[in-house]
């Protein structure tokens, strides 16, 4: 195992084992040092991976014994992974460029790994002399929780009130939780837009130090932005001058091609930040997250951090970048993503009938659900574990037990017969339910 993938390889080590402790298998994991030798790892390295696990409820460590993975029941967590279907063909063509690279690197290159690929970003992200990027305003971190600890810590704003959307993005909002941060949620409004006056109150009452709102892609929800609702947004920030993080990280995945107007396009820029991950896009071997910022402190900040990333992966995701090759796949992407959804729409309104209530997304991966509230059970989401549909209950995306009626469906596999047997195991656990109710 390479430095460069740090304590997410061992983090990503350490959840197989205790998958296997999940189907009865030990409990006991590894000691620090056992590890520690084993993955050729810092001992730091090792302990971050513990602590995140612990902090996720998955491993308990007990005094003079060990860590130990917590066995349970429980499924339809976000932290045991992102849930997302792979992406074979774009990482079949990371690792040829890969190999294609490792044959080439005796020779000597002008520009290798992390800068290659910021200045790959900055050109991407870059659509005018006006909206432009520098390769240093792109920071690089191994993913979205480290990346946003940084960010934080650079801008002075740990345990300070941030606004996000809600329902949120879980990635964000539990990274949010494990930096001690206030987080305030602005609702939407009946008609699925967010409530422009909450937020307007929240900014003029509470001490807000950023907003964190989607780039075009509200996730889980799955809906476009319209340019409207973009314009109220930038028109309120202009009034409360606060930090405003712009969630990028799903907006490539909108069904049709995203839309040409983003919340960035309409905001000043000495207060934007833009957090993106190439992990949505490429798969899980390229959990890289980054951030687009021009304050200086950032520049400090992740040199400091020092993240060591591989540099021969970062090469080859910087060439697939700029030869268009990620943008080719997207396409195509879209269309798959699309055509499954009308799918998995189809075969839920075919087996649950009027049981549920959901809207079409206009893109992502998830399908956000309304059940009765008779109907929500931790045993009915049990009853989907291990099948071709991941269910993740609704209050992972929100704080204070908001969406208990809610579910986040994502349909995993490529079988439709799958897909329909994981829903009637769905409609029976609920059924099942509500007649115990």
């Amino acid at each position: 195992m390479g430095r460069e993938f740090a304590y997410q390889a061992v983090y990503r080590y350490l959840i197989a084992l205790i998958d296997e402790a999940e189907l009865g298998g030990q409990p006991r994991l590894p000691s620090l040092r056992a590890l520690s030798r084993r993955l050729r790892v810092s001992l730091a390295t090792v302990q971050a991976a513990y602590s995140l696990l612990e902090q996720e409820g998955r491993v308990q460590s007990v005094p003079k014994s060990g860590y130990f993975a917590q066995v349970s029941l429980e499924v339809g967590r976000a932290d045991a992974g992102h849930g997302l279907p792979a992406q074979p063909l774009l990482e079949r063509a990371l690792f040829a460029h890969e190999r294609r690279l490792g044959r080439l690197r005796a020779r000597p290159t002008r520009v290798l790994g992390g800068p290659r690929l910021r200045d790959a970003l900055a050109e991407r992200y870059t659509r005018s002399s006006r909206q432009y990027w520098r390769p240093e305003d792109v920071h690089l971190g191994p993913d979205v929780q480290a990346l946003l600890e940084t960010l934080l810590q650079a801008l002075a704003l740990q345990g300070s009130t941030v606004l996000v959307t809600s329902p949120c993005c879980w990635r964000i909002l539990r990274a949010l939780q494990r930096c001690d941060m206030r987080v305030l949620e602005v609702p939407l409004d009946g008609g699925g837009s967010l409530d422009m006056g909450s937020l307007s109150r929240l900014l003029r009452y509470e001490p807000v130090r950023m907003v964190i709102m989607p780039s075009c892609l509200a996730i889980p929800v799955g809906r476009v932005m319209p340019e409207r609702d973009q314009q109220q947004i930038a028109d309120l920030l202009a009034a409360h001058p606060v930090w405003l993080l712009e969630n990028d990280l799903d907006s490539e995945l909108c069904f049709s091609v995203p839309p040409c107007s983003r919340l960035r396009d309409w905001v000043d820029p000495r207060w934007l930040l833009v957090l993106g991950s190439l992990e949505a896009t490429v798969g899980a071997e390229a959990p890289y997250a980054y951030l687009l910022g021009r304050h200086e402190a950032l520049v400090e900040a992740f040199a400091q951090r020092a993240f060591q990333l591989a540099p021969t992966r970062q090469q080859a995701l910087a060439q697939m970048i700029t030869t268009g090759e990620i943008d080719q796949h997207l396409a195509r992407t879209r269309a798959v993503l699309h055509g499954r959804m009308e799918q998995m729409c189809q075969q839920l309104r075919t087996v649950l009938g009027r049981q549920v209530d959901f809207d079409m997304p206009e893109g992502g991966y998830a399908l956000w659900v309304r059940l009765s509230p008779t109907m929500v059970s931790a045993q009915a989401v049990a009853a989907t574990a291990d099948s071709a549909l991941q269910v993740l209950a609704g209050e992972q995306f929100g704080l204070d037990g908001r969406y208990r009626q809610f579910l986040a469906l994502t349909w995993l596999g490529e079988q439709p017969k799958a897909l329909v047997e994981a829903l009637e195991r769905l409609a029976r656990a609920l059924a099942f339910d509500a007649i115990r109710r």
